[in-house]
């Protein structure tokens, strides 16, 4: 046996596009039961309107857990309370305007016209989900911008604000870690954190829009 029987919750809370499903892929690899994705994102409302049982109920269904809404302000603090033998994980990009670039390619992707970056209303009629869901997400996070929702100067100020807030709340405390998919050591900091041995040395690449 590889794996630590009675293992804590981990929660991955770091923002989208800095590697969350990468680390996905390497808890399930390593015999991790990671939370429904499509059900975490359903309680949407319940975040918005810091209705906080049935996010702890979910957490209860697995033992790892990513994106939203995990990505999202402050839910950190209420974890680290509720789930006092959590651990917490902060995957940062190389800087933010990588993670700016990451973003802006994903979101043109998948909701974008023509190759451009997506509108307002481009984001609220889109069916993700369903039809609003991913305004409402974004407007949560970044706020109700009228104009260059993309705005490159909110968008980091944003991203930086939340990372500095996180390494704040957990300065010195032995839950918590940081880590940067794209390094080489990046696999063995993860194991080394959550006490196991791993099964290969680089982290697994998923749900790409360019390198880590």
């Amino acid at each position: 046996m590889i794996f630590k029987k009675n293992k804590p919750k981990i929660f991955c809370i770091g923002q989208n596009k800095t590697g969350t499903t990468s680390l996905q892929k390497f808890f399930q690899d390593h015999g991790f039961k990671v939370g429904d994705q499509p059900t975490a994102e359903l309680l949407m409302d319940d975040y918005i309107a810091r209705n906080w049982k049935p996010i702890l109920k979910y957490c209860e269904t697995a033992e790892v857990f990513q994106d939203f809404p995990f990505s999202n302000d402050f839910l950190y603090v209420l974890l680290d309370y509720h789930f006092p033998n959590a651990k917490f994980i902060l995957s940062e990009r190389n800087n933010a305007e990588q993670w700016y670039i990451s973003l802006t390619k994903f979101h043109t992707k998948l909701f974008g016209k023509d190759g451009q970056v997506p509108t307002k209303e481009d984001l609220q009629n889109s069916n993700y989900r369903y039809t609003g869901f991913i305004w409402k997400s974004f407007k949560e996070r970044y706020g109700d911008i009228e104009g260059d929702i993309y705005n490159k100067e909110n968008l980091i100020r944003t991203y930086q604000n939340r990372n500095e807030q996180i390494k704040y709340y957990f300065k010195g405390k032995p839950n918590f870690l940081i880590v940067n998919l794209s390094k080489s050591d990046a696999v063995q900091k993860v194991a080394d954190f959550v006490q196991i041995k791993p099964l290969y040395k680089e982290m697994p690449w998923e749900n790409k829009t360019e390198t880590l």
